[in-house]
C-alpha cells in the first residue's frame, strides 16, 4: 500500500509539472505574439471571442446587450481592454470582482520625425517610454511593432497593426578600447545620443531604394523611406499609403524557458503581460465553469500607459474603469426597485479589486536591497504588496481577503514591503481605489530584472497566479458575505 501511495504521489507530481510546463509554453506563444499593447488587445480579444465572449463598442447602447449570463468585452484605443462575465444569479447592486493589469512596458518608441543619418549610417530616432533599464537594449537584434494609419483610397483611412518579425535594428555598445577608465567603471547611458539604433549603411540603403524607387515615391518625409518600405511590405501596402505610425522597438529573441529543471522563464514585457495572460485565462475559466452559481460581475481591466503615470484617455487614471461599472450596472438594474445610481453605490461598496503587477523577487547578488522579513523568491507564489504610504493600495482587510483566497485555492503566497531606505514603486491600484472607492489589494508574480528588455519569472508562478485569480472570481462572494467589518 505504501508503494502504491508513493507511486501515486510521484505520478501526481509529474502530472502537475507537465501541466505547469504546458501553461508556461502557452504563455510563451502568447507573449511572442504581443509585441505592443495593440497586439496584446488583438490576441486577448481573439481568445475571449473563442470562449464565447461578445464584442461591445463604447459608442453603442448596451441596455439590451447585458443581462445575467452575459460574457462580453470592449476596448478603447485598441490598447486598453475591459472584459466581464455576469453571474447567472446576479441581483441588482451585486459586487464587481475585478482584476486590473496593464498592457504597456518600458520601450523605445520611434519619434514623430525619425529620419537620422550620421557618419555614413542610416539610423532611426527614438524616444524613451517609461523607466527602462536602457543599457539592456544594447547589442540585441531589434525590430519594430505597433500601429500604422493607412490611406485605403476614396477618402478612407484605417488603423492597422504591424509586427516586423525579422531583425532590422541594433544599438551597438562602444568598444572597451575607446572608453576611459571612468567610463568603464560607470556605464552611463545618454538617452538622447546613445540609444539611437542603426538600421543600415547609408550608401547601401540608397542603392536598395534606387532599385525600388517606384515603391517609395511620395513617402512621408518624416521617416526614412527604407523603414516605411519595410513596414509597408509587412502590411502588403504601398509605402506612400502610410500616413502616420506609432511604432515601438522590440526584441526579436522569443520567450525562453530555462534552468536545469526548466523552472525559469525569460522574455520581454513580463511586466505586465503575464497578468494580462493569467487574468484573461482565469476569467475565461470562471465563465465556463462557475457562472451558474455567481451572483456578481467578474471583470478584468487591462490598461495602457501605466508605465508613464496612467494619465490618459485609456489609462487607469481615466474614467474607463468607473464608466464600465456604471454602464454594466445600469443595464442590469433597468426596471429594478430603486435608482440605478443608488444601486451603483451599493455595488461599489461590495466590490473588490486585485491590482496585479509584477513584484520584486530577491536577487541573490543584491540581497541587501530587500527587507529581511519580506524576500519573495521565484516559484514561491504570488506576492502581496504592502506600503503604509499607499504606494500600494493593500490594507489590513484587503490583505486578509487575498491571503484567505490564496489559502482557499491551496496556493502558496508571499509578502513584500520595501525597505525604509529604498524608494517604492507604485501601481494602478491606488489610482483606481482613489477614483472609485473600491477596496483594493496589490499583488503580483515575483520577477527579476524588472524593466530590462528581458525579465525573468518562475514557471510555477504563472499557474499559481491564475488559480488564485480564478478562486477570487469564484469565492469572493461567499467570503464577503461571511465577513463583518
Amino acid at each position: 500500500a505504501l508503494q502504491v501511495s508513493n507511486k501515486m504521489e510521484s505520478w501526481l507530481r509529474h502530472a502537475k509539472q507537465v501541466l505547469v510546463e504546458h501553461e508556461a509554453r502557452e504563455f510563451c506563444k502568447y507573449i511572442d505574439s504581443t509585441p505592443s499593447p495593440y497586439h496584446l488587445c488583438d490576441v486577448t480579444a481573439a481568445r475571449l471571442e473563442a470562449a464565447g465572449f461578445i464584442r461591445l463598442f463604447e459608442g453603442d447602447n448596451w441596455a439590451d446587450k447585458i443581462k445575467p449570463g452575459t460574457k462580453a468585452f470592449y476596448d478603447r484605443n485598441g490598447s486598453t481592454l475591459v472584459a466581464f462575465a455576469v453571474g447567472d444569479k446576479y441581483t441588482p447592486g451585486g459586487p464587481f470582482k475585478a482584476v486590473g493589469a496593464h498592457t504597456d512596458s518600458p520601450v523605445l518608441k520611434v519619434k514623430p520625425v525619425s529620419t537620422k543619418k550620421a557618419h555614413g549610417y542610416l539610423q532611426v530616432g527614438v524616444e524613451c517610454y517609461g523607466g527602462g533599464l536602457w543599457h539592456t537594449w544594447f547589442d540585441r537584434e531589434l525590430t519594430v511593432a505597433g500601429r500604422v494609419i493607412v490611406d485605403c483610397g476614396n477618402g478612407r483611412f484605417a488603423s492597422k497593426h504591424v509586427h516586423v518579425k525579422r531583425p532590422i535594428l541594433r544599438i551597438p555598445n562602444l568598444c572597451i578600447h575607446l572608453q576611459s577608465a571612468e567610463e568603464r567603471r560607470t556605464f552611463t547611458v545618454n538617452k538622447e545620443s546613445h540609444l539611437c539604433p542603426i538600421m543600415s549603411i547609408q550608401n547601401a540603403a540608397e542603392a536598395m531604394l534606387n532599385d525600388v524607387s517606384s515603391s517609395v515615391e511620395g513617402c512621408d518625409p518624416r521617416h526614412a523611406p527604407l523603414l516605411l518600405r519595410v513596414v509597408a511590405e509587412e502590411l502588403g501596402i504601398h509605402a506612400k499609403d502610410i500616413k502616420d505610425l506609432e511604432l515601438s522597438l522590440c526584441d526579436t529573441q522569443p520567450a525562453q524557458i530555462w534552468g536545469v529543471g526548466s523552472e525559469f522563464l525569460s522574455s520581454p514585457r513580463l511586466d505586465n503581460q503575464v497578468h494580462c495572460f493569467t487574468s484573461t485565462d482565469a476569467l475565461i475559466e470562471h465563465a465556463a465553469l462557475s457562472l451558474a452559481s455567481d451572483c456578481g460581475v467578474s471583470m478584468i481591466a487591462l490598461f495602457d500607459h501605466e508605465e508613464v503615470g496612467s494619465r490618459s484617455a485609456q489609462g487607469a487614471g481615466s474614467p474607463i474603469f468607473r464608466d464600465a461599472i456604471v454602464r454594466i450596472n445600469e443595464a442590469l438594474t433597468a426596471g429594478a426597485d430603486g435608482s440605478s445610481s443608488e444601486r451603483f453605490k451599493m455595488a461599489l461598496s461590495r466590490s473588490f479589486l486585485l491590482s496585479a503587477d509584477v513584484a520584486h523577487a530577491i536577487h541573490p547578488n543584491y540581497a541587501s536591497k530587500h527587507e529581511g522579513n519580506h524576500q519573495p523568491i521565484l516559484n514561491g507564489g504570488t506576492v502581496l504588496k504592502t506600503n503604509s504610504s499607499t504606494r500600494y493600495a493593500t490594507d489590513a482587510i484587503s490583505g486578509f481577503f487575498f491571503r484567505e483566497l490564496a489559502r482557499r485555492s491551496s496556493q502558496p503566497f508571499q509578502e513584500f514591503v520595501v525597505r525604509n531606505d529604498c524608494p517604492c514603486g507604485t501601481t494602478i491600484g491606488p489610482i483606481i481605489a482613489a477614483n472609485t472607492g473600491l477596496r483594493t489589494a496589490d499583488i503580483g508574480v515575483p520577477s527579476l530584472s524588472m524593466h530590462s528588455i528581458r525579465e525573468t519569472i518562475g514557471v510555477h508562478d504563472i499557474a499559481n497566479n491564475r488559480i488564485i485569480l480564478r478562486t477570487f472570481f469564484r469565492e469572493y462572494d461567499a467570503l464577503k458575505a461571511n465577513f463583518t467589518e
